[in-house]
């Protein structure tokens, strides 16, 4: 479902499990840059009503699921670490050309972050299975299902905003480039890369 080129290797997971502290720090402020990604789309195209009646939604959602997490960090005994650099943001960006119309760009913000809901999808679809411990596990499992319906909203807004065909050929070039990430970062305690 999510056309993923390159699947995480689960044994990713037994990383994770090492340093639990830190992936969910890193998940929280995913989380947190997922609202600001939405009130980004917000406030640089605001001619779309549709577009922005879901970003209000998403970046409440976002927010709240950062909530959950931080709640969940401080439940364990931790606390929130710091703001970290997405490596795998920064290389995916690089992808398309900066500039162009103001369509084109959404189109490309648009297919970023479908791209990045994709992933975190399957990762917290490897978490919500193979994680010991089971009550993390579940709380994965939940948020997959919200990461999968964003993805899917993010895609569908950029076929109807763009040239159906023209954006699919740019999906199926950025899914190739985002293999290549992974192949390189996807052996970090970080939920992307």
């Amino acid at each position: 479902m999510l056309g993923l080129k390159l699947p995480t290797d689960p044994r990713w997971v037994n990383i994770v499990e090492k340093d639990i502290d830190e992936i969910l720090t890193d998940h929280a402020y995913c989380e947190q840059k997922a609202a600001s990604t939405a009130i980004s789309l917000i406030v640089n195209f605001p001619e779309y009503p549709e577009l922005v009646q879901e970003m209000i939604a998403l970046s409440r959602e976002e927010m709240g699921h950062f909530k959950m997490v931080h709640d969940l960090i401080l439940q364990r005994g931790s606390n929130l670490g710091r703001y970290r650099k997405d490596e795998y943001v920064i290389e995916l960006m690089k992808f398309f050309p900066k500039g162009g119309d103001r369509q084109t760009q959404l189109v490309h913000r648009l297919l970023y972050a479908a791209l990045i809901e994709a992933r975190s999808c399957e990762r917290f679809r490897l978490l919500s299975e193979e994680l010991k411990d089971r009550e993390l596990a579940e709380f994965y499992r939940k948020l997959m299902v919200s990461e999968a319906n964003h993805y899917t909203m993010f895609l569908k807004f950029a076929r109807s905003y763009g040239n159906r065909e023209e954006v699919d050929h740019k999906w199926q070039d950025l899914l190739e480039y985002e293999a290549g990430i992974m192949k390189q970062l996807g052996k970090n305690v970080s939920i992307h890369g």
